[in-house]
C-alpha cells in the first residue's frame, strides 16, 4: 500500500506532519510574530494604496502607515487601559463600602422576609438565614483580601514582562510590512510555475477572506454599538455615549465582546445597592451577548464563504484548541483548506 503512495503525496503528509507539530509546539511562543505576519497582511493593502495613489516608495509607504497604526493603537489603548485602572482602583478602595451597604440590603431584606416565614419552622428559617450571613461574611473576607491595593499594585508590576513582547510585535510588524513582496517573491521562486499559481490564488483568497472577517466584526460591533447605546440611554443616560463607546472599542476584540465592561459594572452597581440598575445591566450584558452569539456566525459566514455552521465550528475548535488566537485562524484555515482544494494544490474527492 506504502508503494502506490506517490512521490507528491509523500510531500504533502511531510509539510502537513511538519504544520502539526509547528501548531502545536512553535504556535504557543510565537504568537507575536504570528500576530504581526497577520497584521502585516492586514496593512498591506493599505501600504499598496500609499504606493499607488501617492506614489510613494514602499518604505515611505510603510513608515506612514506604521506610525498611523501606531497612533491609532496607542490612543485606543491608553484610553482603556486608563480607565480601567481609574475604576478598578476606585473599586477596590471602597470595597469596604460595598460591602457595607450590602450587609444592610441584607438585614432590611431580612425583616421584610420575617412576614412571609412564620408558618414555616424557626430552626429551618434561622439555617437558611444563618448561611446566608456566613456567606457574606466569607465574600466580603475574601473580597478584602483579594481586591486590594497592594493586588493591583502586584498585577500592574507585572505588565514590564509583556513589554518584550509588545517590542518583538512592533519590529516584527514593522519588518514583514517591509520585506513582504520580498518574501512573497522568494516563496514563489521555490515553486514550478504551476504551484505558483495555485499558491497565488490562494493566497487572494486568503486576503479576501482576512479582510471579510475583520469587516463582520466590524460589522457586528456596530449592531453591539447600537444595542449598548439604546439600552444605557435607557438605564444611565448620563453616561450612555462614553460607556458604549468604551463597549463598542472592547467589542471589536475577538471573545471578549462587551461582558467584559457591562458584567463588573452591574456587579459594581448590586454591591453598591442600586440593584435596579445592577439588574437592567445585567440584563443588556445577556442581550448583547446573545446579538452577537446569533449574528457573528451569519455575519461572518457570509463574509468569508462559509456557512454560519461550518464558522461556528471553526471558531469554537480553534478557541478550544489556541485560544483567542484560535478564534481567527480556526475559520482562516478552514478557508485555506477549501482554498486550496479549489486551486488544485489538495485533491480531497472522498466518496462512500
Amino acid at each position: 500500500m506504502l508503494r502506490n503512495i506517490k512521490k507528491h503525496h509523500w510531500t504533502l503528509i511531510i509539510l502537513g506532519v511538519i504544520l502539526v507539530i509547528a501548531i502545536i509546539f512553535i504556535l504557543p511562543i510565537s504568537i507575536p510574530l504570528v500576530v504581526a505576519f497577520i497584521t502585516a497582511l492586514i496593512l498591506n493593502p493599505l501600504v499598496r494604496l500609499f504606493q499607488k495613489r501617492i506614489r510613494l516608495s514602499r518604505k515611505a509607504s510603510v513608515t506612514i502607515i506604521f506610525l498611523l497604526f501606531l497612533l491609532i493603537a496607542g490612543v485606543a489603548g491608553t484610553f482603556i487601559v486608563t480607565k480601567a485602572v481609574t475604576q478598578v482602583v476606585n473599586f477596590a478602595e471602597d470595597v469596604p463600602s460595598h460591602f457595607n451597604k450590602l450587609n444592610e440590603i441584607y438585614k432590611d431584606w431580612e425583616t421584610d422576609l420575617e412576614q412571609y416565614t412564620d408558618d414555616l419552622p424557626s430552626e429551618f428559617v434561622n439555617q437558611v438565614s444563618d448561611s446566608i450571613e456566613q456567606n457574606l461574611v466569607n465574600l466580603s473576607t475574601t473580597a478584602k483580601e483579594k481586591i486590594t491595593l497592594d493586588r493591583i499594585a502586584q498585577i500592574v508590576a507585572q505588565v514590564p514582562q509583556y513589554l518584550i513582547s509588545l517590542l518583538v510585535y512592533l519590529i516584527a510588524l514593522f519588518l514583514f510590512m517591509l520585506e513582504l513582496p520580498i518574501l512573497k517573491a522568494k516563496t514563489y521562486n521555490l515553486m514550478t510555475k504551476e504551484t505558483a499559481e495555485k499558491v497565488s490564488f490562494m493566497n487572494k483568497r486568503l486576503a479576501s477572506v482576512i479582510l471579510g472577517f475583520f469587516k463582520a466584526q466590524f460589522l457586528v460591533s456596530l449592531l453591539i454599538l447600537v444595542g449598548s447605546l439604546i439600552g444605557l440611554f435607557l438605564i444611565v443616560p448620563e453616561v450612555a455615549i462614553v460607556m458604549s463607546l468604551i463597549i463598542w472599542i472592547v467589542d471589536i476584540i475577538p471573545i471578549i465582546g462587551s461582558i467584559i465592561v457591562l458584567g463588573p459594572w452591574a456587579l459594581i452597581m448590586l454591591l453598591a445597592g442600586d440593584v435596579s440598575t445592577g439588574i437592567q445591566l445585567s440584563i443588556l450584558a445577556i442581550i448583547l451577548l446573545a446579538i452577537r452569539r446569533i449574528v457573528e456566525p451569519k455575519v461572518m459566514g457570509r463574509h468569508i464563504g462559509l456557512s454560519p455552521l461550518a464558522t461556528l465550528i471553526a471558531m469554537f475548535i480553534g478557541l478550544k484548541l489556541l485560544g483567542i488566537l484560535g478564534f481567527i485562524l480556526g475559520p482562516l484555515l478552514v478557508i485555506a483548506f477549501n482554498s486550496a482544494k479549489e486551486a488544485g494544490i489538495i485533491k480531497w474527492n472522498i466518496k462512500v
